[in-house]
């Protein structure tokens, strides 16, 4: 399955990828149908709507391999098909439902998006603003949602709204929304990395879509959406692994090759030194990493070490990003694209997970959030 996706990755991703940087946007529907015929994108979804029916590890070995697309940009938007939009609907949402937006998904045929966070929301779910009120069958939503990766390109979003007058941990529902609805506007967010995943402000003016779209319960949304957190985190860190892999290689590479003052920039002892002290921190991170797997396959609360293993991530991504581009000076080419998307990883929502590690405190607990 890995080498699957890597002749994927080596013949139909990297060597466009400067291409679709320079664009701002790359093939969605052209990438992600690559990646549906292969079976990727149903690897953990249920055979009887096109997946293959496998566990999680599966999926992490996937994931993990598309940390060596040479830009953070498309890696996100396939693990945001993959792990972060079809799982509540996936394991709670209406055969009807599946069969409408989660088999295409799974094919390739659709992109999916997930509007979550919003122009004054973006850690604080429980704070979300877009309302979705009943109107006999339908639903009239009104809203904003921002930082919507795939969300110019895709077809359909699930969406998180308040349907109801209930607190705001059980007024929120998960909506299937056709992104081509009456009401819907997109306005791109140009950013200062990632530049190839297409990144949006979504506007909904009296958006109606039927009632039934709403995935599984009514006012179970935070719940659902909080379960989707789980597996986002750890996709999100799995992608990075090899990542940052690639860029400590190469940055050792080119240290290796660039000489001043008589002697290449890696004889001196603080550069290997730095470089190696990295790389075991990446490792430590690969560990836990699996750990936090095979928590989560094996039916147990990860919910302390995701938010571990994304916290360092992150923090990791961005200390391997500030040393290794220094090292390489003013030269710009896809390794400091890869370096400069990899620091944007560190931005979201720190003070969550630790906010996290006081709820479940420094050792396993039993409880769920």
């Amino acid at each position: 399955m890995q080498a699957t996706c890597a002749k994927i990755i080596e013949t139909d991703i990297n060597p466009f990828v400067e291409e679709w940087e320079a664009k701002e946007c790359f093939p969605a529907h052209q990438v992600f149908k690559k990646f549906g015929d292969a079976g990727m994108l149903g690897i953990d979804k249920s055979p009887e709507y096109g997946g293959l029916g496998l566990d999680f590890k599966y999926m992490a070995a996937v994931m993990e391999e598309l940390g060596t697309i040479k830009c953070g940009g498309v890696p996100m938007a396939i693990l945001v098909q993959m792990a972060m939009t079809c799982q509540a609907l996936s394991r709670y949402g209406s055969d009807e439902l599946k069969k409408q937006f989660l088999v295409p998904a799974i094919a390739g045929d659709y992109v999916v998006c997930l509007g979550v966070s919003e122009p004054g929301h973006g850690s604080d779910v429980g704070g979300i603003k877009t309302i979705a009120k009943k109107s006999g069958d339908d639903l009239i939503i009104n809203g904003q949602k921002m930082w919507i990766t795939n969300s110019l390109q895709a077809d359909w979003m699930c969406l998180l709204a308040n349907t109801s007058d209930a607190s705001q941990y059980k007024n929120k529902s998960l909506i299937c929304v056709p992104m081509d609805a009456k009401g819907i506007t997109k306005q791109k967010i140009h950013k200062i990395g990632n530049h190839s995943s297409d990144t949006g402000l979504i506007f909904f003016e009296d958006v109606r879509v039927p009632a039934k779209n709403i995935i599984g319960e009514q006012g179970a949304g935070f719940l659902y959406q909080m379960l989707q957190f789980q597996e986002e985190r750890m996709a999100a860190t799995l992608g990075l692994l090899r990542a940052i892999d690639g860029v400590l290689s190469e940055t050792i590479d080119y240290t290796r090759e660039r000489k001043a003052f008589g002697k290449s920039i890696l004889d001196n002892q603080y550069v290997y030194f730095r470089l190696g002290e990295l790389a075991t921190e990446n490792e430590c991170l690969r560990a836990l990493t699996y750990q936090t797997v095979d928590m989560f396959v094996d039916g147990q609360d990860a919910t302390r070490l995701a938010s571990m293993i994304k916290l360092k991530a992150g923090r990791l991504a961005r200390e391997v990003g500030d040393t290794c581009l220094q090292f390489w000076g003013g030269n710009i080419n896809a390794t400091i694209i890869l370096i400069i998307d990899c620091n944007l990883n560190t931005l979201p929502n720190a003070h969550i997970f630790y906010t996290l590690f006081c709820r479940y405190g420094l050792h396993p607990r039993s409880e769920r959030f």
